[in-house]
């Protein structure tokens, strides 16, 4: 059987989950000698979300393979979550036999293509060029799509669009090429924030997508100290908050940037939500303050509900204080998720570098806390130790009160 040749930039690495072992010997049988140089991982059961954490942290390419025979409802769930971890990750679902509803159901969740047996070189083959067909730009511009990085707030007044400024100006100084896009159609402040004239926004780019090119990109993004800028629409225009898919903005810049760091309005609606299944990091920042803590439950929750991987969510507390609101331990027990960073209360010098539409200087304590948000973000810098478990009793102070006897 001759070799399957592979584009450059698809995955040398593949996993394999099915409990159906003939069905897994099957497969691994005819990628073992259509694709030698494909190191292959079989797994006899589904993975969990814990197992998909670890299994694709650091943006490595895989192709994955789904038996989707055995538990129909389990494997187009996985489908959907694992699709949703990356641009690099090339879902097909495997099938023993010609299932019109469940290849829809399986194609619908995210699958790129689809096996059925008895698998051969020709649907092998024939799988890789519909995946190659979708990756275009990337032997046109020789580039690997870049990350992701989606900045929300758990509600108003967090600090979300200065998280999100200074992060994508931090990437720019680790050698990045950024894009910083405000794609909070509504209530968008980047231009505010960074004192541009918005002539020009993101609906720009829908509006054209079908004609997008260099040229026209970079007529539409400003260039603010090295970084890239895509702002939201400074008047109200029809259809804005219609809006569902952020696709056409976020698929062309992964091609053009390193690093993507997304402004997002909350983590509600399609066209948020959309944002966070395209992400490849999604940053939910909160304070340490109660009723910000309960609006981060309630966002974890709604992510939890439209199948929001945990494992690519990275919680940050700004304007954290020790001595004032919760602790760290307290609120990573209470959310049941690590406190990825804190950034620190440094209202002295976020008030000026709104008034100077400057980045928070690198120097003050606020600048140090988003250049270590930085390089975690960029795996060179160690994790903080988690949290014990306490018994506090985070969400009672939510419940609301018993009426009292005779009251």
């Amino acid at each position: 059987m001759p070799n399957i040749e592979l584009p450059t930039l698809l995955p040398r690495r593949a996993l394999i989950f099915s409990p159906r072992a003939e069905l897994a010997d099957e497969l691994e049988l005819l990628l073992r000698l259509a694709l030698p140089d494909v190191r292959l991982s079989l797994y006899s059961k589904y993975p969990t979300s814990n197992d998909l954490a670890n299994l694709f942290q650091g943006g490595t390419p895989y192709f994955v393979f789904i038996d989707a025979v055995s538990d129909p409802k389990i494997a187009t769930n996985l489908i959907g979550e694992i699709s949703r971890s990356g641009p690099r990750i090339h879902v097909l679902a495997l099938l023993d036999h010609n299932d019109p509803d469940l290849i829809l159901k399986c194609l619908r969740s995210g699958a790129a293509d689809f096996l059925l047996q008895p698998f051969g070189e020709d649907q092998l083959a024939a799988a890789i060029a519909t995946i190659s067909r979708t990756l275009p730009t990337i032997g046109q511009e020789g580039r690997e799509p870049g990350k992701i990085y989606c900045v929300m707030p758990a509600r108003g007044a967090c600090g979300s669009s200065t998280v999100a400024c200074n992060l994508a100006f931090a990437l720019k100084k680790a050698g990045k090429k950024v894009l910083l896009a405000d794609l909070d159609p509504l209530t968008g402040t980047m231009s505010f924030l960074l004192k541009i004239n918005a002539q020009v926004s993101f609906m720009d780019v829908l509006n054209r997508e079908h004609e997008l090119d260099g040229g026209l990109w970079e007529s539409i993004v400003k260039t603010v100290n090295g970084v890239d800028v895509l702002l939201a629409p400074e008047l109200m225009e029809a259809g804005l908050q219609d809006l569902t898919d952020p696709n056409a903005i976020l698929d062309y810049a992964r091609y053009r940037y390193d690093a993507i760091v997304t402004d997002s309005a909350n983590v509600y609606g399609d066209w948020n939500l959309n944002q966070s299944k395209l992400a490849t990091e999604v940053l939910l920042v909160t304070t340490n303050e109660l009723p910000a803590l309960q609006a981060a439950q309630r966002a974890l929750s709604y992510l939890d509900t439209n199948k929001i991987g945990r494992w690519k969510l990275k919680l940050v507390v700004n304007r954290y204080h020790q001595n004032v609101g919760l602790s760290k331990d307290m609120i990573a027990t209470a959310l049941h998720l690590d406190v990825f960073e804190t950034l620190p209360s440094d209202y002295v010098t976020v008030q000026k570098s709104l008034m100077d539409g400057t980045p928070i200087p690198t120097a003050t304590p606020l600048g140090k806390g988003l250049a270590q948000l930085t390089q975690r973000l960029l795996g060179n810098a160690p994790a903080p130790k988690k949290a014990t478990s306490s018994g506090f009793n985070f969400f009672g102070l939510f419940a609301k009160a018993k009426p009292q006897p005779g009251a």
